[in-house]
């Protein structure tokens, strides 16, 4: 089976010490009682890391609101820094609230983005809230409690070791664990019926594992506007619909169809001599009857839904008492002992701060564990805290000072797009416009070379609201020469840190500028639509750089310099429009060079052949499962939207039921494969996605009869049909080959933010062959230390230069022209950059003369041995280079003979 990706399988073990001038320092495993990983660091290696919690930044967001901003900084420099990032609430303010933002027009069964909840509800600032079920099957209404506005809008689940967040409504924090109390009182005034819930979707309760549905009675509002109430829960229901407390229609074994009042609600009933019973029995149209519900804390503390401002729940318990405290539930589900991203609230002993906490998830920053999270926010000296939910779903967005909407805090695992979620924890201000207190420049703060930013002015009251800024005449100063302002707009001419000031009357305000430089990226990354290399072609070309501090980011079209091996093309607005190939050409490099560091996007004159359209199937398609109760079909089938006259290939999948890592296959052939004829380079295909975030994956058979694997889709974070292509030569796979199945992979890590069950469909899978001139030759050479005589593939042959030893070291070089001549590699040597840049099949390599760095594809890696100059001619360490293209380094030091192979 394919392995964990690497953010699976991330891990690290820390203990604390005490507090030391003003940096928090970390060492030591945190996490023991965790499995290992297999690559976990050794012993010695765990004992010498340390960290420290350092203040980043702090800023206002409003009248008793801070955001404060920490780097988790590792002590071995080549380990991410993971970012914290804190909303630290006055709630004694008497201008701040708290409360639970939720689905559009608040629905609890539509979701969306804590942007667009935050802008819907006026949040000044905000963070994303429970945890919800993922299946396609689940309305996705919050797991737990919610309480918006002294009202409960949905009730807790019967799970084991669930918390939330609530306060009350004089202010007061509390996080505990509850559970749900009602009854419904017939017009008698003496037959009462508990009540099982308010707007919850169908589970399975705790540690029962009963259906929750079953024999019993839930109420429902018309903040349930999914089309059912709920799905899967009965074939036969019977409702009640209350109107101002009067029984107005009652639906036996069918559903109601009336829409639900605001001053109304149904009850459910299931269970013919239970809940249906009931209703039937003792609610008939006209009749009066009561209703009560509250909620319970494990200690006998009785609340009803007016005693609260608001409420949201989460999944384990963090902290108690200022302390670590063991989980209260599973962890499992939420990625516990793996470095994910995190949301998380708590508040002060003293119950007048709350703290809103997000730990980024983006690029090289993985995350941390839910133990990791536990010490940071001890020593952040939070008294009780909860956890939230993370991973995709970790969201923060405030109102930087002066603007009228909120803003991404940071990115999400998705860069700057948002998971629509259940609901969250919105921040609110009352306080009134003010008079003027200041302002702020408004603009990016990290730039690249070549990119022009605008800047503006801002002004805020002295509540810290926004203010309109007309009739102020800002004066702009840029401390150091990082390229020219005028009129408010930066061209960045060069790397390096500044700090922007403006001036508006008596009043200033300044931000930090960065500008990215090559020494700060670790990795450079081309993703073009298209790979064809013909005249004419226009290819999307998006450039991303993620920084050795674990940044990831988009790179302006602006600040990129191209360069064409084998072909001329002109570039604008982030395309490249191919004019001219150069004769017998079928492969060419487009190069992208931020600052002097390249990546390539390698491009060639293909050819396309039909492997399956799925209308004439000679064969049969399977499925299969794994772990065993895994279900699902595998079919051809016709009226898919947008392929409605057409045949596919649907895999229907329901990973409810399994536990651990699961699997759903399409197998062609019953598994035994479709033949893929010749050496195809790349294997198209179109998906129809259900937005499931599960992982897309192709299995192949090598003609060693070798199981090889191929990515389709990290995430399917789509609906609706998409063209993917599938590079073949990433796979390892030895042709002729087959392809054995298309499926479907719930890995371990981030269940919690995937469906469990859906649909894909699959049509029109085609293959792309190179032509013959683009395949990479491997020859066998064989030298001698010394000598300039060699043999290439048994040919005679004399080197420009002999191979030597560099002294001190066991290196042996080679003349660079050489690797030209022998090994089929196209070799560039920039003069004044002292650069070395090797282009062979899909691979570019580039070194420096003197520098112990080389990137391979757009990613730095060390070098033991630099490339040097002798003589004016260019020597390259024979076994770096070599091994680098694909080839195999086998040195006889008896005879001093280099044999590359």
């Amino acid at each position: 089976m394919p392995q964990l990706t690497p953010q699976a399988r991330h891990k690290r073990s820390r203990f604390i010490l005490p507090f030391l001038a003003g940096v928090l320092v970390f060492t030591g495993p945190l996490n023991a009682g965790f499995p290992p990983v297999a690559h976990a660091a050794s012993v010695s290696e765990k004992a010498a890391l340390t960290y420290k919690l350092v203040k980043q930044s702090e800023t206002t967001v409003t009248s008793g609101v801070r955001q404060i901003n920490y780097a988790w900084v590792p002590s071995d420099a080549s380990k991410p820094t993971e970012m914290l990032y804190v909303l630290q609430v006055d709630l004694k303010n008497p201008y701040v609230q708290l409360n639970a933002m939720g689905g559009p027009k608040g629905s609890v069964t539509a979701r969306q983005s804590v942007g667009a909840m935050a802008t819907e509800t006026g949040a000044v600032a905000g963070i994303n809230g429970d945890v919800f079920r993922t299946n396609i099957s689940s309305e996705g209404v919050p797991m737990g409690a919610q309480i918006t506005n002294g009202q409960l809008l949905v009730s807790t689940e019967k799970l084991k070791g669930m918390y939330a967040f609530g306060v009350t409504k004089d202010k007061k924090p509390i996080i505990d664990s509850f559970t749900f109390s009602g009854s419904v009182t017939a017009a008698d005034g003496v037959t009462t019926f508990p009540l099982a819930g308010l707007n919850k979707s169908a589970y399975r309760t705790e540690p029962d594992k009963a259906y929750s549905h079953v024999d019993a009675l839930y109420m429902y509002t018309n903040a349930w506007t999914a089309p059912e109430r709920p799905t899967n829960s009965a074939a036969t229901p019977t409702e009640a619909l209350v109107v101002d407390g009067i029984v107005t229609e009652v639906s036996v074994d069918s559903p109601i169809t009336t829409p639900i009042p605001a001053n109304g609600y149904i009850l459910r009933g299931h269970g013919k001599k239970t809940a249906s019973n009931f209703i039937t029995a003792h609610l008939a149209v006209g009749d009066r009857i009561t209703s009560q519900y509250s909620l319970q804390t494990a200690d006998g503390k009785s609340y009803n839904q007016e005693d609260f401002q608001m409420m949201v729940s989460g999944h384990t318990l963090l902290l108690d008492n200022g302390a670590a405290v063991p989980f209260t539930r599973d962890v499992s589900g939420v990625d516990g002992a793996y470095a994910r991203g995190r949301t998380a609230v708590g508040y002060s002993q003293d119950g007048g701060t709350a703290y809103l906490l997000t730990v980024e998830e983006n690029g090289g920053r993985e995350g941390v564990t839910l133990k990791e999270l536990q010490q940071m926010m001890v020593e952040l000296n939070v008294w009780k805290a909860v956890n939230l939910d993370g991973g995709s779903s970790t969201t923060m967005v405030t109102r930087p000072l002066g603007e009228f909407q909120t803003q991404l805090t940071h990115p999400t695992i998705y860069g700057t797009t948002q998971r629509q979620v259940t609901n969250g924890i919105g921040v609110y201000t009352t306080a009134p416009q003010g008079s003027l207190e200041g302002i702020a420049a408004s603009g990016p703060r990290t730039l690249f070379i070549g990119q022009t930013a605008t800047y503006s002015l801002k002004a805020y009251d002295n509540y810290f609201n926004p203010m309109d800024p007309n009739g102020l005449q800002p004066t702009w100063n840029l401390d150091k020469p990082l390229g020219t302002f005028t009129d408010g707009t930066l061209l960045v001419a060069q790397q390096g840190t500044a700090e922007l000031s403006v001036n508006a009357g008596s009043a200033t305000d300044k931000i930090p500028l960065e500008v990215v430089g090559e020494a700060q990226i670790a990795k450079l990354t081309v993703e073009p639509n298209s790979t064809v290399l013909k005249p004419g072609a226009v290819i999307s070309v998006p450039v991303k750089a993620q920084l050795t501090d674990g940044r990831l980011l988009p790179v302006p079209a602006s600040s990129i310099v191209w360069e064409y091996r084998g072909f001329t093309a002109t570039n604008a607005d982030g395309r490249i429009t191919v004019d001219k190939v150069q004769n017998n050409i079928q492969t060419g490099y487009a190069i992208a060079r931020y600052d002097g560091f390249g990546a390539v996007a390698t491009l060639s004159s293909s050819t396309e052949q039909s492997l399956e359209n799925f209308e004439q199937v000679t064969y049969n398609v399977g499925f299969s499962g794994t772990p065993a109760e895994t279900v699902g079909t595998a079919s051809i089938a016709t009226g898919i939207p947008g392929r409605e006259t057409s045949k596919v290939l649907l895999l229907d999948y329901d990973f409810t039921m399994a536990t651990g890592k699961k699997y759903a296959n399409a197998l062609l052939n019953e598994g035994k494969g479709i033949a893929m004829n010749g050496s195809p380079n790349a294997l198209t295909l179109d998906v129809w996605g259900d937005q499931s975030m599960n992982w897309l994956r192709a299995e192949f058979i090598d003609a060693n009869g070798k199981a090889a694997f191929a990515t389709i889709a990290d995430h399917v974070n789509w609906s609706g049909w998409k063209n993917i292509r599938i590079d073949l030569t990433a796979a390892g796979l030895k042709l002729p080959a087959k392809l054995n199945k298309l499926y479907l992979v719930d890995d371990i890590t981030g269940q919690d933010e995937r469906a469990r069950s859906g649909e894909l469909a699959f049509d029109n899978l085609a293959l792309q062959y190179p032509s013959d001139l683009s395949q990479v030759a491997h020859p066998t050479v064989v030298m001698t230390v010394g000598k300039t005589a060699a043999t290439v593939d048994g040919e005679k042959v004399k080197l420009p230069g002999a191979p030597f030893v560099q002294k001190g070291t066991s290196t042996n070089y080679l003349p660079l022209r050489f690797v030209a001549d022998s090994l089929g590699a196209q070799v560039v040597w920039n003069n004044k950059e002292k650069r070395v840049t090797v282009l062979r099949g899909d691979r570019m390599l580039e070194l420096w003369v003197g520098n112990e760095n080389m990137t391979v594809n757009g990613v730095r890696q060390p070098v033991t041995v630099p490339p040097v100059v002798i003589k004016g001619s260019v020597y390259v360490p024979v076994r770096v280079i070599s091994e680098q293209l694909g080839q195999k380094v086998d040195w006889v030091s008896k005879t001093k003979t280099i044999t590359i192979h």
